[in-house]
């Protein structure tokens, strides 16, 4: 399984800091979706969403990204 970055309104896939390219397969592939999260927040990149590619799958699953982390922890009224 391969764990890409696609941006939503182009359809492209990241390939480095600036540069996306519509080819899946020469795009960064993530080690984990945690660490391409980590990276999009650090690297200030919105407006996108994970794509988990498998090989011998004919769909892909995409899902969407919130890089919003100015909220940590439970909210105040949770658990009350």
């Amino acid at each position: 399984m391969r764990i890409l970055l696609q941006e939503k309104e182009t359809g492209l896939y990241f390939k480095d800091v600036g540069r996306w390219t519509p080819d899946p397969a020469v795009a960064m592939d993530f080690l984990s979706s945690t660490k391409a999260i980590d990276f999009c927040v650090t690297n200030k990149i919105s407006g996108v969403q994970l794509v988990l590619k498998f090989e011998e799958q004919l769909h892909d699953i995409v899902l969407p990204m919130v890089t919003d982390r100015r909220y940590h922890g439970p909210r105040p009224d949770a658990g009350a």
